[in-house]
């Protein structure tokens, strides 16, 4: 498929991509007195060639919660190596309604799938209750090196276990208007200093245009470029004990910088995946799009009337001389822990994410952006010319990108609370052009209460 043709479905891929990535993932009270957020290494034999080979023999039927559309072409490369095993894919629907029925199930003892979608801020939430099985004993850690090593990190435990495994990614970068950058002389900012000065020139020269949109409800975004800083706002290490520090020095030298900026009214700040900033894309009035690596494909379906006007480029820096970026969204596939055929389902979480062409069909048919090395660098991929982004090889630079992308970076057990009070503080200020820093500060203070109210043990900064 000519990826650059492709026009994606806007009000799927919205839900899919934007709704799920702020990692709406719900805990409540079944936090309390829980067990570490790493679990424990497993104890369980590997299995052995033997094994597997019985296991992929006997007929079995798994069952699969997925929010992938038009899933069934993957499924069938794996029904047609293992014809014994079935698969039965379920929607159980997306973001806190995926996660609340997956959660329900485990913890009723019945219903849950044999497999899970789930994204890379959500295993945490899943670890800390010992409800995904380890695939380490199962033949997984064979395919570190298949991964970008960022997302490898992002679903092993500090004991060497492996909760899931990588489907896609969203190293963040910077889509432009080139039209409207050469119209007011503006060259692509490589750092942040450069992106406040641009944004301040282009917004003096003509007030209805501003560089770019902070959307003051998108914590997903924010966590990215927390990410993006070298911020660690949180950390997990034992039974029950984390480490909250939202509000670290890092974090507000990014709090005053945006805060900054739209206190002076020279970015946007309105909510995005709305009507509203649909047509602001297509009408000019935001000239650049700080997103990840699926914004290319969804752009090109939502501003269809800026077709050949864009371009795209590294995030700016805060360091020239050591690039990074972080990540904002993407999903892998985890194997619950109460599974009655762990090897088969271990065996399809795999396959289903490190087959050939199983990935490139996430790639082509679903228009997500790839978690393992080979079709990254696969030239059907890299050098794919989009003629909406004026023939530049826009998968080639995200690749690129990814690479800079922190193995580091760690998410709470409690992602759903810190997204509601990242909304309702640093959001808030951003919206209301008051004090970003200080909104911070109520965040790290609403947090850390949430925290301890549900058993953890906050450690101090």
């Amino acid at each position: 498929m000519n990826r650059a043709s492709f026009t994606p479905n806007t009000s799927q891929m919205s839900r899919r991509l934007f709704l799920t990535a702020a990692g709406a993932v719900s805990l409540g009270a079944a936090l309390t007195g829980c067990g570490g957020s790493g679990g424990s290494a497993s104890t369980a034999k590997s299995v052995t060639p033997a094994d597997i080979d019985k296991a992929m023999k006997t007929p079995t039927e798994l069952t699969f919660w997925t929010w992938v559309p038009d899933i069934e072409q993957e499924i069938a490369l794996f029904e047609k190596k293992y014809p014994a095993i079935k698969v039965k894919v379920v929607n159980a629907g997306q973001g806190v309604e995926h996660y609340t029925k997956l959660r329900t199930a485990i913890k009723a003892g019945k219903g849950a799938p044999d497999v899970a979608q789930m994204e890379y801020q959500a295993i945490p939430t899943f670890t800390i209750t010992d409800s995904l099985l380890d695939l380490s004993p199962y033949g997984a850690s064979e395919l570190k090196d298949t991964f970008v090593d960022w997302t490898w990190g992002q679903v092993s435990g500090p004991k060497g276990e492996i909760w899931a495994i990588p489907q896609d990614t969203g190293p963040m970068g910077m889509l432009y208007r080139a039209d409207i950058f050469d119209k007011h002389g503006i060259e692509p900012p490589k750092t942040w200093d450069d992106f406040a000065a641009a944004a301040r020139k282009l917004h003096k020269a003509d007030p209805d245009v501003y560089l770019t949109n902070l959307a003051a409800n998108e914590a997903a975004a924010w966590h990215g470029l927390l990410w993006q800083a070298g911020a660690k706002p949180y950390a997990t290490s034992g039974k029950g004990n984390v480490s909250i520090n939202v509000n670290d020095a890092i974090s507000k030298k990014l709090a005053a910088y945006w805060g900054g900026l739209a206190q002076e009214g020279v970015i946007g700040v309105e909510p995005d995946f709305t009507d509203a900033w649909f047509s602001a894309l297509n009408k000019g009035k935001y000239a650049t799009w700080i997103t990840a690596a699926w914004g290319p494909v969804f752009l090109s379906g939502s501003a269809k009337s800026t077709a050949g006007k864009w371009r795209a480029a590294p995030l700016p820096q805060w360091d020239a001389a050591k690039p990074s970026s972080g990540n904002w969204g993407g999903s892998t596939s985890a194997v619950i822990k109460a599974t009655e055929n762990p090897i088969a389902a271990a065996v399809f979480a795999q396959f289903l994410n490190s087959d050939p062409e199983s990935a490139k069909l996430f790639s082509t048919k679903q228009s997500f952006f790839p978690a393992t090395k080979p079709l990254l660098t696969d030239p059907s991929f890299a050098g794919d010319a989009s003629a909406f982004y004026g023939g530049q090889k826009v998968n080639q630079l995200f690749a690129e990108i990814g690479e800079t992308v922190s193995t580091e970076f760690q998410w709470p057990p409690f992602l759903d609370q810190a997204v509601t009070d990242w909304t309702e503080t640093v959001g808030t200020s951003l919206a209301r052009k008051k004090d970003t820093v200080a909104a911070l500060d109520a965040w790290q203070t609403r947090l850390t209460t949430y925290a301890k109210k549900q058993g953890f043990s906050v450690q101090a900064p």
